[in-house]
């Protein structure tokens, strides 16, 4: 490993603020910031930086503005009074703008009864952080914010523009990194801390959600012939579902995905119908969400599930009466390939190597990132390169304590040479 004085100085800054950076995260855990109660993790990461002496302020996700737009995904749920948090750092200076974006939102840890400690109760084990959100990714907001301050803890001021976005919204629909890009706040080359390790981020997949609505007839339980069972009917759609599923996989995994055997998941992540255990189900609904190709467009992946129910429908004899309804809501995000020669790459490449002494291995990931609105947007290049986790949206989430110590030094070394600073 070799630092100039600089670069020491900072990477020492770094292990001295890493225990801040630590408890700085178990704050934000403790909010279980899951949708539409992110209020708390919010205030927690607006006084984390009003403390740090970081400029911040409250982007809106304006729908007026935003529904028009390409990227914008629907949803069922007002985001009008909902805001983002952006640091923006020397606008307007010469150089080209840094962005380090992360998510605030985590999703559900239900059951919480099948987690060791409750799960917005942060605590640490073997090396590990554990709690809904330490992974997904409130450390690697923690490394990024904290990075930035490691910088001017050591005595050096950053002069290039950068800019800091923690956002909401990420885990269901993008629309909160849309928002701050629609505003300005966007940049010449985005860094996102996912915990997908220290490794180079190269692609990701596209995204679609649905909803399908499945009508019954109800009837007494004392007579179940009488009825026609939305819950029995809605259970049909799934084998349909896994066919498109397969028909992807085996027929449409384009480079580099063709490395992967099934890249392209489908998931029921969601069922409910009915409405007494002894009257036959007048209705159920399912939700789910498809994986597809990068180079499909979402209106294609659409019409692909549409004409997967359309044939259910058509041929089976379940719904003669009725069809089943479909929504599409929240994701249908394409997917992308990552521009791994772009001196940026290079640069975070580089930092990787001069700290671990080896080049860093490429990632293919089968989902989805705030990165495709940065590039969807405006072909700002960029990667994700963070913390490891385990259990992410799964029981007994947790982040390996050591590699939040590796991104907070990574991106401050990555600061420190693509900025200009200046000794104060």
């Amino acid at each position: 490993m070799s630092f100039n004085q600089c670069e020491q100085a900072i990477l020492n800054s770094c292990e001295q603020l890493f225990e801040d950076a630590l408890s700085f995260t178990e704050d934000m855990v403790q909010q279980y910031g899951v949708l539409n109660h992110e209020q708390g993790v919010l205030d927690i990461v607006e006084r984390q930086l009003c403390a740090l002496k970081l400029p911040v302020e409250r982007v809106a996700m304006k729908h007026s503005d935003m529904c028009g737009h390409a990227l914008y995904a629907p949803v069922p749920w007002d985001h009008e009074n909902k805001y983002n948090l952006v640091s923006q750092l020397n606008k307007g200076a010469p150089g080209k703008t840094l962005v380090l974006n992360g998510h605030l939102d985590v999703v559900s840890s239900d059951p919480a009864d099948m987690w060791t400690q409750a799960p917005n109760q942060p605590w640490r084990k073997d090396g590990w952080l554990y709690g809904r959100g330490a992974g997904d990714m409130q450390s690697g907001v923690a490394a990024m914010i904290f990075a930035v301050h490691a910088i001017q803890h050591a005595g050096y001021t950053i002069k290039s523009p950068l800019i800091i976005q923690a956002v909401v919204e990420e885990e269901c629909s993008g629309n909160g990194a849309l928002a701050c890009l629609q505003q300005g706040f966007g940049g010449d080359f985005v860094l996102i801390p996912e915990p997908f390790g220290p490794q180079i981020y190269a692609a990701q997949v596209g995204v679609l959600w649905f909803k399908l609505l499945v009508r019954g007839r109800p009837a007494h339980v004392l007579d179940t012939s009488a009825g026609d069972n939305a819950i029995e009917k809605i259970q049909k759609l799934i084998p349909w579902l896994k066919s498109l599923e397969a028909e992807l996989n085996e027929l449409e995994r384009p480079a580099p995905y063709d490395q992967i055997a099934q890249p392209f998941n489908l998931n029921i992540g969601k069922i409910k119908g009915g409405n007494w255990a002894s009257s036959v189900p007048a209705h159920a609904e399912m939700e789910g969400r498809i994986g597809f190709p990068p180079g499909m467009s979402a209106s294609h992946i659409m019409q692909r599930v549409n004409d997967c129910i359309e044939q259910a429908a058509l041929k089976d004899k379940a719904f003669v009466s009725q069809k089943p309804i479909l929504r599409f809501h929240g994701f249908r995000s394409e997917g992308h390939i990552v521009d791994t020669g772009h001196a940026g790459v290079g640069l975070l490449a580089n930092c990787h190597h001069t700290l671990l002494g080896k080049e860093p291995e490429h990632y293919l990931s089968t989902c989805t990132t705030d990165l495709r609105a940065f590039h969807f947007y405006s072909r700002t290049a960029g990667t994700c390169y963070g913390p490891i986790a385990k259990n992410i949206h799964g029981v007994d989430e947790c982040v390996d304590i050591e590699s939040i110590r590796h991104t907070l030094k990574t991106y401050a070394l990555f600061i420190s040479r693509w900025c200009q600073l200046e000794k104060k």
